[in-house]
């Protein structure tokens, strides 16, 4: 049992409570009572083994002691709800004559509800949620992170093929120069050779007329005038 004893006075009047143990601690809450401050304070109190954890706003003081397990935020959780529930009671603006315990029997219940409740099955904490809430975001994020590496990784290979097909595209390129070059020279040795062919076809024509020299061609066309 966490929480052990709770409740909500105005000064040191007791107005409602609830005790879930067996034990009377009503000496050691009349004590510190009388210790807290008329101005709007929230603080612990350290008795034996117990903690008395207590939040004071507008005269009203909202006290629970539990055991030193229970930490500091649990308790205040239980107290801010208990403050919640007690100034939405239409009576809790006009406190000023209500005696001692002149709130059990409409609060009293109040307390022995919520106190089971956080004893039992306490709702999720703030700091705690958020704790939760931050780890799920940080798991979101390192999935997230993952598929962005494997996305990353892909789109490595891409590069990799891009850079592979680029390296291709300009060894095709040189290759197509180089055979245009070889081809232009070769079509230039053709016709080189075309035109070797030819000159020796035309001298071995006249070469039949005219002699091996081609000078009988010439001595023929100057003998004719005479």
């Amino acid at each position: 049992m966490s929480l052990i004893h709770a409740l909500v006075a105005r000064g040191s009047v007791i107005l409602a409570e609830h005790q879930a143990g067996k034990r009377d601690f009503s000496q050691a809450t009349q004590t510190i009572l009388a210790k807290i401050p008329p101005n709007n304070s929230k603080l612990t109190y350290v008795w034996e083994q117990f903690l008395f954890h207590y939040v004071s706003e507008g005269g009203i003081t909202y006290l629970v002691m539990a055991d030193d397990s229970a930490g500091r935020r649990m308790p205040f959780g239980f107290l801010a709800e208990l403050q919640r529930r007690f100034t939405t009671l239409p009576s809790s603006s006009s406190l000023t004559d209500v005696p001692a315990h002149g709130m059990q029997g409409t609060f009293g219940p109040v307390i022995a509800e919520l106190m089971d409740t956080y004893n039992n099955s306490p709702p999720v904490d703030e700091l705690e949620r958020a704790k939760g809430e931050l780890s799920q975001v940080k798991d979101i994020m390192v999935q997230n992170v993952e598929q962005i590496l494997s996305r990353g990784e892909r789109l490595e290979l891409i590069v990799d093929k891009t850079d592979n097909m680029a390296h291709q595209a300009t060894a095709f390129r040189r290759g197509a120069r180089s055979v245009r070059r070889q081809q232009f020279w070769r079509n230039q040795k053709i016709l080189l050779l075309s035109a070797l062919v030819g000159l020796i076809l035309v001298w071995i024509i006249m070469a039949q007329f005219c002699g091996a020299g081609l000078n009988q061609c010439g001595g023929k066309k100057s003998e004719e005038p005479k």
